[in-house]
C-alpha cells in the first residue's frame, strides 16, 4: 500500500496544499506550531474518519472557512485509487470509486494506518475509556462487524439507561437481549486482539530495551467472558436494584479495561515516563505487525514528534525498524541524516509545505 498524493483544502492551517510522497520514509520538518502534525492528522482522518487530537470534526475546519476537503491518491493491491472526504460542519461526505457516502464507516480498512503520537501516553496513564478507544480503533479497521456490534450495543444501552431513569422495568429485557448479543461479540474480539498483541509487543519492548524489560497486557472485562448471552442478561437483571438508583448501566463492554505490566509491575503506577513511552512504541509496532498480516501489506505508519518518544539509543533502534518496512510519515523539528539517510524531507512553515 502506498499513499502517493495528499490534497488539503481549508484543513486546520492549510488553505490549499498538494503533497506527493516517497514510498518509503517521509519527514515533515519545522518549528513548533507550523503545521506538521496537521498533515499526520489529515492522513489519520482519511484512514479512520476521526482525529487523534479532538473529538469534534468542526475543529478541523480552517478559521473563517465553511468546510474542509481532503483527497488521497493511493495504490492498494496494485490498483490506483482516489478517495475524497469533506465536512461542512453538518454533513459528512466521502467519495470512493465514484460512489458517495454520508457516513465515514466505508473508510475503515480502506487506507489502514497506525499512528504513534505523544498523546498515546494516555493509553497507559489515563482513564479506561482511552484503553477501550485503543481497542475499538484497531478492531474497527480490521472487522466491519465489530463496528456494527459496537454501535448496536451503545444504542441499546442508551435506551436501557433511559428506562432505568424512568423506572420502566417491563421493557428492559428486549434492550438487554440486544446488548448481550453485541457484548458477546465485542468482548471475544477484544480478548482475541490482546492475545495476538502479547507476543509482538513483548518482542519489540525487548528489542528496544536491550532485553532488559518484559511487557505483558491483561484484558479485564467487566463481565465474565465465559458467560453465555443469557448469562449476561442474568447479570444485568441482578444489577437492576443498584442501577435504578444510579440511572445507568454499570457492567458491560463499556466498562472493560486493560492492564499493562512491565517487569511484573503495573506500568501506570511504577513506570518512568521513558518506560511508558517505550511500551507505547512497542504496542504501536505490534499493531503494525498485526495489520501487515491482516491486510497482506504494510499499513501506513505515522509518528508525531519522533524524538520525544524514546531516548537516543532506543530511537536509533526504532529508526532501524522504520527503514525496513512500509511507508512512514514522521514529524520533528529536525532530522538527522544519519538516522534517515534516504528519507524525503519536507520543510513545513506557516501552513505550507516547501
Amino acid at each position: 500500500m502506498q499513499l502517493q498524493k495528499l490534497v488539503l483544502s481549508h484543513f486546520r492551517s492549510y488553505t490549499h496544499q498538494e503533497i506527493e510522497f516517497s514510498p518509503n520514509v517521509n519527514c515533515f520538518q519545522g518549528l513548533n506550531a507550523e503545521g506538521k502534525t496537521n498533515l499526520l492528522e489529515a492522513i489519520y482522518v482519511l484512514s479512520t474518519g476521526k482525529s487523534f487530537r479532538t473529538h469534534s470534526l468542526q475543529d478541523l475546519i480552517q478559521n473563517g472557512a465553511s468546510r474542509f476537503d481532503l483527497e488521497a491518491t493511493f495504490v492498494k493491491e496494485g490498483i490506483s485509487q482516489t478517495l475524497t472526504l469533506s465536512f461542512d460542519g453538518k454533513l459528512r461526505k466521502i467519495t470512493h470509486y465514484q460512489t458517495t457516502y454520508h457516513s465515514f464507516l466505508p473508510l475503515l480498512g480502506l487506507l489502514p494506518c497506525i499512528l504513534l503520537a505523544p498523546e498515546d501516553i494516555a493509553i497507559l496513564s489515563s482513564s479506561p475509556s482511552e484503553r477501550r478507544r485503543f481497542l475499538d480503533i484497531h478492531l474497527a479497521q480490521t472487522d466491519p462487524l465489530y463496528v456494527r456490534y459496537l454501535a448496536r450495543y451503545h444504542k441499546a444501552m442508551k435506551q436501557r439507561n433511559i428506562l432505568l431513569k424512568n423506572k420502566e422495568e417491563k421493557t428492559l429485557s428486549p434492550w438487554e437481549q440486544i446488548m448481550a448479543e453485541s457484548a458477546l461479540y465485542l468482548m471475544q474480539k477484544r480478548a482475541d486482539l490482546i492475545e495476538k498483541l502479547q507476543k509482538p509487543a513483548q518482542s519489540f519492548v525487548s528489542t528496544l530495551s536491550d532485553l532488559s524489560e518484559h511487557l505483558s497486557i491483561e484484558y479485564k472485562p467487566s463481565l465474565l467472558p465465559s458467560l453465555t448471552q443469557s448469562g449476561y442478561m442474568d447479570q444485568w437483571e441482578k444489577s437492576r436494584k443498584k442501577e435504578w438508583i444510579l440511572g445507568s448501566t454499570n457492567i458491560g463492554p463499556h466498562r472493560d479495561d486493560l492492564f499493562f505490566h512491565l517487569n511484573q509491575k503495573e506500568a501506570r503506577v511504577f513506570c518512568s515516563e521513558g518506560q511508558k513511552r517505550c511500551c507505547i512504541a512497542a504496542l504501536r509496532l505490534a499493531e503494525w505487525e498485526l495489520f501487515c498480516e491482516h491486510f497482506d501489506s504494510p499499513p501506513l505508519l505515522g509518528i508525531d514528534d519522533f524524538g520525544i518518544h524514546l531516548d537516543p539509543k532506543r530511537s536509533e533502534k526504532f529508526a532501524s525498524f522504520l527503514s525496513r518496512g512500509g511507508q512512514v510519515f514522521l514529524t520533528a523539528p529536525t532530522f538527522s541524516e544519519n538516522i534517515f539517510p534516504s528519507a524525503q524531507i519536507f520543510q513545513v512553515h506557516q501552513g505550507s509545505v516547501l
